[in-house]
């Protein structure tokens, strides 16, 4: 039991678990918008694995997430060889596959807030402002860059039109976003510093479920305005809106981190089960 504890343990913390996620809900955009055979699902899911753990290095050398410190050097071997590993992975798309690098162009806005979500990018009084630390925006700034390269990157990659359709459906996602990322806020509300000013922290743990909600609603109230509306999108959304909206609801300051850890960041993954279920059973 101990030993499959700390496989799951080593799949969550080493960042694997959010990168599937990141490829899950990239590959969602590729199949609604009819781009097949893309490598940026994978492309996204090698960048989360390096991006992640240098930001957790970066955290660890500012004496932040000291619960998760000793577990990270204990573990720096198998880290390294996983972070190779996705750098390698990078390079081989880039290098011997169809994949676009001018398609990177799109990414710079969100390369910057990932690179400075931790990082400082000024000084205010005693007290270091990156996107993470910024009042009352960490949240916006993580569902803006995941909504940004899940949705622009693999349509402009694949050289198709960044149109209304496309905007619409990055807005859509960027709610969803905010939905799943809220239970986190949650989880946080009592350990972040008050400084950050997150959404549970001013306007209340109801109240911010009651935001997540209706940000859900407006999601699936979006998708009938997509020029190639579908039933089945719709079911799909629906349903994810529904496992989301449950999540959020049953969020607590006291949840274990495994609750979010792994099952929040777990609706990516079951978002893209019911698409590809979907897909093939309602053509």
């Amino acid at each position: 039991m101990e030993f499959l504890k700390k496989i799951l343990n080593f799949y969550i913390f080493s960042n694997i678990h959010v990168a599937i996620a990141g490829f899950c809900i990239t590959e969602i955009t590729c199949l609604k918008f009819g781009i097949y055979d893309s490598y940026v699902p994978l492309f996204v899911g090698f960048s989360i694995v390096i991006s992640y753990n240098f930001i957790r290095f970066y955290e660890f050398k500012t004496n932040e997430l000291l619960w998760l410190k000793d577990w990270f050097f204990q573990n720096r071997n198998w880290l390294l060889i996983l972070t190779i590993f996705s750098i390698v992975g990078l390079v081989l798309i880039m290098l011997y596959t169809s994949f676009r690098v001018k398609g990177l162009i799109v990414l710079i806005p969100f390369v910057f807030m990932t690179f400075f979500y931790v990082i400082p990018i000024f000084k205010l009084k005693n007290m270091e402002i990156s996107f993470r630390n910024f009042p009352s925006i960490k949240i916006f700034s993580i569902a803006f860059a995941w909504a940004g390269i899940s949705v622009l990157f693999p349509i402009y990659e694949a050289k198709n039109e960044i149109d209304f359709a496309v905007f619409l459906e990055f807005v859509q996602r960027f709610a969803i976003l905010i939905a799943i990322t809220l239970p986190f806020d949650i989880r946080d509300k009592n350990s972040d510093s008050k400084e950050l000013k997150t959404l549970p922290q001013i306007l209340g743990v109801n109240n911010s479920k009651m935001i997540g909600v209706l940000l859900l609603f407006f999601a699936i109230f979006i998708e009938f305005f997509i020029k190639f509306l579908e039933i089945k999108n719709v079911i799909i959304l629906v349903c994810i809106s529904i496992i989301t909206g449950m999540f959020l609801l049953f969020s607590t300051e006291n949840r274990p981190r495994y609750f979010t850890s792994f099952w929040v960041e777990s609706i990516p993954i079951m978002w893209l089960i019911l698409t590809v279920l979907f897909l093939n059973n309602f053509k």
